[in-house]
């Protein structure tokens, strides 16, 4: 393990002298308190990841997949959403931007702490770090859990996060499959809270890491989960994939579940939990939406701007609830109780 552990520190040590510094300097935002080898670790955690779900997920679903599909047609844009948005370290970005403002709120001596987060306020935490990681996890994925729920219930913020639903082949590359808009709302979002609680950079980098491995298998196509008694604890593929299931029109409301990130603890406290469904296709009916798969990476960023500006300047698009978008204008029309979204057929869904 030691021949690992140095293995490890030499790389970072050699990405930060040879990539990270030289990066700052041309981009002249180079500041000792940025920490350039945590900088590098962080990069080091991400390509960590890419490895693991390329390696590791990937295979399994040959061997064991949930649906059998003719081709991964589908699957190849979700896989360059992948690569650009780890590679481009989204979260890291958001938690270096938000650091100043952590300064702003303390207000004890230039030198102090900063005391504007959990560390100051239960100092023995410091001397459990592996309680103060749990406290740490636990607030991320609880505000995970609220800040998804409300993606698809405000119709402007469905319209951005619609894209990552509109995959009719789900994968382990799904997960980062989105608008771009909607992950810098969320990596704000979840950077805050990682500031919140008195993460360093490191430690956020960690946190993000397990979060996305989590999800990166949720989004898997494989038919097995965790099981009877850890399926009630940690979100696992059969979990997540009814959450991305089409709508069904005769159980319209059924598809409005399981919005956990890594605890699934958080839809049996809040009574969103689903089990016990089978397989079902993933996608959605509203063929403006769908049509997000006919197009390339810009074309689908271009399209969901479209819609998320075709809502968010009206105020339907401020008026909880499940909506379809108009064609032209990209106007949110009320899904429930109203008129309803015509159902497209999805092809490549056959099991």
């Amino acid at each position: 393990m030691s021949e690992i552990s140095n293995l490890w520190q030499h790389a970072i040590v050699w990405l930060s002298q040879h990539l990270v510094l030289p990066g700052m300097s041309l981009l002249h935002m180079y500041d000792p308190s940025l920490e350039p080898l945590k900088i590098s670790e962080a990069s080091m955690i991400t390509l960590l990841q890419i490895g693991i779900i390329a390696l590791v997920f990937r295979p399994l679903e040959s061997l064991a997949p949930a649906e059998r599909w003719e081709d991964r047609r589908l699957t190849r844009i979700d896989r360059l959403y992948t690569l650009i948005m780890l590679l481009g370290l989204f979260p890291i970005f958001s938690y270096l931007v938000l650091s100043p403002f952590d300064h702003l709120l303390d207000t004890g001596p230039a030198s102090a702490e900063p005391t504007f987060n959990v560390r100051h306020w239960l100092p023995w935490l410091d001397h459990h770090p592996v309680l103060l990681l749990g406290i740490y996890y636990l607030a991320y994925d609880f505000v995970y859990y609220w800040m998804h729920r409300l993606q698809h219930l405000i119709p402007w913020w469905w319209a951005l996060h619609s894209m990552h639903h509109s995959q009719r082949q789900m994968s382990c590359w799904t997960n980062d499959r989105g608008s771009y808009l909607d992950g810098i709302l969320q990596s704000f979002i979840l950077a805050s809270v990682g500031i919140l609680m008195g993460v360093d950079i490191a430690e956020f980098a960690w946190l993000t890491l397990i979060s996305e491995l989590i999800q990166n298998f949720s989004h898997t196509n494989v038919r097995f989960g965790f099981g009877r008694i850890f399926d009630k604890l940690l979100v696992d593929p059969k979990f997540h994939r009814l959450h991305h299931m089409v709508v069904d029109p005769q159980r319209p409301e059924l598809h409005n579940c399981n919005f956990g990130q890594v605890f699934s603890v958080w839809d049996v406290l809040f009574g969103t939990a689903l089990y016990g469904e089978p397989p079902k296709p993933t996608g959605v009916s509203d063929p403006v939406v769908d049509a997000d798969n006919k197009r390339g990476l810009i074309a689908m960023q271009w399209h969901t701007l479209k819609r998320f500006w075709g809502a968010v300047r009206r105020p339907s698009g401020w008026r909880p609830g499940d909506v379809g978008f108009s064609e032209h204008d990209y106007e949110p029309i009320p899904t429930r109780g109203g008129m309803q979204v015509e159902t497209v057929a999805l092809p490549g869904t056959a099991g």
